[in-house]
């Protein structure tokens, strides 16, 4: 139950596109001067060095961030207003430019969010959520930013509906559990009922499983009997079937394990503009991440 460690995936192509859509959704939050409270149901560590020996691992974020900051000179145009935005935000924790820190959701939560804004923070994982709390503390928030060494899909309940009726949570489990899949579906049809004008975030991977499969049709089914607006988004950049990532060189033999092909996002009451400025983004992700012709984006919507 507790192998699961994102420091190992930081930076990597799912954390482009998760954190890509992460900062549209805030930047439309927070046009209204109304207070939000924005909620991390699996928050990790918060903040990443991808030069660490557990990024180094998996080495994932060279297909991910690093590649697209690489590849960026070579774009036949300028990069969307949209990833400009994303890779700005994250130069921001690159003062010198090296790419070699990482935020985490959290992080970029609480820098797009302003002072009469709420961020709750969940981590069950002792080891990620004692981290977690060494980094929040290090931005000396206050009581403006909770950590909460509890389980998300429980806790998330009792802040459904926020003071204020404005909220975001995000769910974006590790999936290692197949139940996790089922428990994203249930937590969804409940918080729907608790908080039915909550824009809800979900990020699941793009694998050869079932519950992988189904989980955005499971997700469109009950936003749609909540009568509620969705987009759904997906990043492929290689072919899931022969794809090989370098964990480590142990002597003079490499040792690989399976990378991730694609990954989607499913959104419950969306920004009603994420659709027209996601699209150019994840194109141009497609040119600068896609590593063989099974590189493709997808995003479509539908509601209200």
């Amino acid at each position: 139950m507790f192998s699961y460690r994102h420091a190992f995936h930081a930076g990597n192509h799912a954390d482009v596109l998760k954190h890509l859509v992460l900062v549209a959704v805030l930047r439309y939050l927070t046009e209204k001067p109304v207070s939000l409270m924005a909620i991390d149901t699996h928050a990790g560590a918060g903040l990443y060095r991808l030069d660490s020996e557990w990024a180094q691992t998996s080495a994932e974020a060279a297909e991910g961030l690093q590649r697209l900051v690489t590849a960026l000179p070579g774009l036949d145009q300028a990069p969307s207003p949209l990833l400009q935005d994303y890779l700005d935000l994250v130069a921001e924790f690159n003062p010198r430019g090296q790419w070699n820190r990482y935020p985490g959701s959290p992080f970029v939560i609480n820098h797009l969010l302003r002072e009469q804004d709420k961020i709750k923070l969940f981590e069950l994982l002792p080891s990620d959520a004692k981290l977690l709390e060494q980094h929040v503390a290090q931005l000396e928030a206050g009581r403006r930013v909770a950590v909460l060494r509890e389980d998300g899909f429980d806790g998330l309940k009792k802040f459904l509906p926020p003071p204020s009726r404005r909220g975001l949570v995000l769910l974006d489990p590790s999936y290692e559990l197949k139940t996790d899949y089922a428990r994203v579906a249930a937590t969804i049809q409940d918080s729907l009922k608790r908080f039915p004008t909550g824009t809800y975030l979900v990020w699941y991977p793009v694998i050869g499983r079932p519950e992988a499969h189904d989980l955005p049709k499971r997700l469109r089914t009950l936003t749609q009997q909540a009568g509620k607006s969705w987009l759904h988004a997906t990043l492929t950049v290689k072919s899931g079937k022969a794809s090989t990532l370098p964990v480590s060189l142990q002597g003079d033999t490499k040792v690989q394990r399976p990378g991730l092909p694609a990954s989607g996002i499913f959104l419950i009451n969306p920004p009603y503009t994420l659709a027209k400025t996601l699209r150019p983004a994840l194109e141009q992700l497609v040119q600068l991440l896609g590593q063989d012709r099974h590189a493709a984006c997808l995003v479509e919507a539908g509601g209200h």
